[in-house]
C-alpha cells in the first residue's frame, strides 16, 4: 500500500474529498428533485417551497465560519467525521417529518436548518487540508478536483432520486442518501490525518516536496489569525462579496433548475430528470479544468493572471451565457446554453479556494469559511428571490438578475491582490 501511494498520498485525500464533496451535493440536491412531491405530501406553495429550501442555505450559511474555524482548531479529520454523521441523522429525518399536522412545514424547515448547520464544515475543512496537504502551484488542481465533485454529486443525483422516488417513494431517496454518506465518513475517518507528518503512509519525499511549496511560515503559523484580521482584509471582503454573486448564480441549478424544466419549459419527468444534469456535468469538467488551466497560467504569469484573471474570465462568461439562455425558444437548446453558464461559472471555482489558502494559511478554514459564507448567502437569497421575481416578472427576468450579478462578481476580482497574505495587526507601542 505504502509503495503504491509513494508520493501520491496527498492526491489519495483529494479523491476522498471529490466523494466528500459529490455525497455533500446528492444531500443537498435531493430535495430539490422530490420537491414536486414533497409539496404534494405538505400541501406546500412555491414560495413555501422556497423557504425550506432557503432554510438548508441559511444553517448552511451560518455556521461556515464558526465551522472552518473548528477546522482550524481541531483538524479537517475530526470535524468533516462529525459534519457526516450529523448530515445523515437530519437527512434521514427529512424524510421522518409527518404530514397533516399544524406544524409540519415548521418542522421541515427546522430539520433542513439544521441539515445546513452539518454540512457546513465540509468545504471551510476541506481548504484547510489543502493548506497543510498541497504546495501552493497545485492548488487550482486540487481545488477544482475537490469542487468537480459538485457536479458529479448533483449531476448523479437527478436520474437517481427519479428512479428511487418513482419506485420506492421519495422518503427513500433521503435514506438511501444518509447511509451514502455515514460510509464515506468512515472511510474518511480511517484515511484521513491532518498534515502530513501525522500519516504513517505519507513518505520523506512527498513531505519535503509539500512542506517546500507552502507560503511563507509566517502565514504558517499554527495559531489562528483573529477575527479582526480576517474580516479587516479588503481582499477576503471582495472574494466573499464576488462569492455572494456566484452562490446567488450557482443555487439557480441546486434549487429550481429541475422545476423550470419541467414546469416552465414543459419536459417530463424524464426528460427533465436527464436535461437537468447537463449543468452539473459542465461543472464536474469545467473546475477540474479550470484548476489545470490556472496552475498553469500561474506558473508562467504569477497569481494575478492565473487565479484572479481565470475567475474573472470564468464569472463573466457564466453571465453572457445565462443572458443568452433566456432568448432561446427550444427548452433542450435552452438547457445547453444554461449548461455552458454553470460550466462557465466552475472555471472560476478553484481561483476562490486557491487565493484563501494561500493568503490564509493555518487559518484556511476560517477565511473560506467568511467566503463561503457570502456564497451561501446569495444561495439563501436566490432560493427565495428567484421564484419571487418568476411569480411577478416572468423567469426571464430572473436570469437576467443573475446574469448581472456575475458581471459584477468579475468586476470584483479586479481589485483582488492574491500574493498579499493576512497578517496580524500590530498593537500600536506604548506612550512612554
Amino acid at each position: 500500500m505504502s509503495t503504491l501511494l509513494a508520493g501520491r498520498l496527498r492526491w489519495l485525500l483529494i479523491f476522498w474529498m471529490f466523494l466528500m464533496s459529490a455525497i455533500a451535493y446528492l444531500d443537498r440536491v435531493n430535495v430539490s428533485i422530490a420537491g414536486q412531491a414533497i409539496q404534494k405530501d405538505y400541501g406546500l406553495t412555491n414560495v413555501q417551497l422556497g423557504w425550506v429550501f432557503s432554510s438548508f442555505v441559511i444553517g448552511y450559511a451560518l455556521f461556515q465560519a464558526p465551522g472552518g474555524r473548528l477546522a482550524d482548531r481541531y483538524g479537517p479529520r475530526l470535524v468533516i467525521t462529525i459534519g457526516v454523521v450529523w448530515w445523515g441523522i437530519f437527512t434521514t429525518l427529512t424524510a421522518l417529518v409527518p404530514t397533516g399536522i399544524a406544524l409540519s412545514v415548521t418542522i421541515l424547515i427546522a430539520v433542513r436548518f439544521l441539515l445546513g448547520l452539518g454540512e457546513a464544515v465540509v468545504y471551510p475543512s476541506s481548504n484547510r487540508l489543502v493548506a497543510a496537504w498541497i504546495p501552493s502551484e497545485e492548488r487550482g488542481v486540487a481545488n477544482g478536483l475537490i469542487f468537480a465533485g459538485v457536479g458529479a454529486g448533483a449531476g448523479v443525483t437527478p436520474p437517481l432520486i427519479t428512479w428511487i422516488l418513482v419506485n420506492w417513494g421519495w422518503q427513500w431517496s433521503f435514506y438511501v442518501s444518509a447511509l451514502i454518506g455515514l460510509v464515506a465518513g468512515l472511510g474518511w475517518y480511517l484515511l484521513a490525518r491532518d498534515n502530513p507528518r501525522q500519516h504513517r503512509l505519507a513518505s520523506q519525499g512527498e513531505i519535503a516536496h509539500i512542506e517546500a511549496g507552502l507560503p511563507p511560515a509566517s502565514v504558517q503559523s499554527q495559531d489562528a489569525l483573529p477575527w479582526g484580521a480576517i474580516l479587516a482584509n479588503r481582499n477576503l471582503l471582495a472574494i466573499t462579496v464576488s462569492y455572494f454573486t456566484y452562490g446567488y448564480c450557482a443555487y439557480i441549478f441546486f434549487t429550481w433548475f429541475f422545476i423550470y424544466l419541467s414546469r416552465v419549459r414543459g419536459l417530463d419527468l424524464k426528460s427533465s430528470a436527464l436535461y437537468s444534469m447537463l449543468p452539473f456535468i459542465g461543472m464536474a469538467v469545467a473546475s477540474p479544468l479550470g484548476g489545470w488551466i490556472a496552475d498553469k497560467l500561474t506558473a508562467a504569469y504569477g497569481k494575478r493572471v492565473g487565479r484572479c484573471g481565470v475567475a474573472v474570465f470564468g464569472i463573466a462568461l457564466a453571465g453572457v451565457f445565462l443572458a443568452l439562455a433566456t432568448q432561446v425558444e427550444s427548452a433542450r437548446l435552452a438547457s445547453i446554453v444554461l449548461a455552458g453558464g454553470a460550466g462557465a461559472l466552475y472555471l472560476s471555482q478553484s481561483a476562490f479556494w486557491a487565493v484563501t489558502a494561500d493568503i490564509a494559511g493555518s487559518s484556511a478554514g476560517s477565511a473560506s469559511g467568511l467566503m463561503n459564507m457570502g456564497g451561501q448567502i446569495g444561495g439563501a437569497v436566490t432560493a427565495s428571490l428567484t421564484p419571487w421575481i418568476a411569480d411577478r416578472f416572468g423567469w426571464t427576468p430572473s436570469f437576467l438578475v443573475a446574469a448581472g450579478l456575475c458581471i459584477l462578481g468579475a468586476l470584483l476580482w479586479l481589485a483582488v491582490d492574491p500574493t498579499a497574505v493576512i497578517v496580524r495587526r500590530q498593537a500600536a507601542p506604548a506612550i512612554r
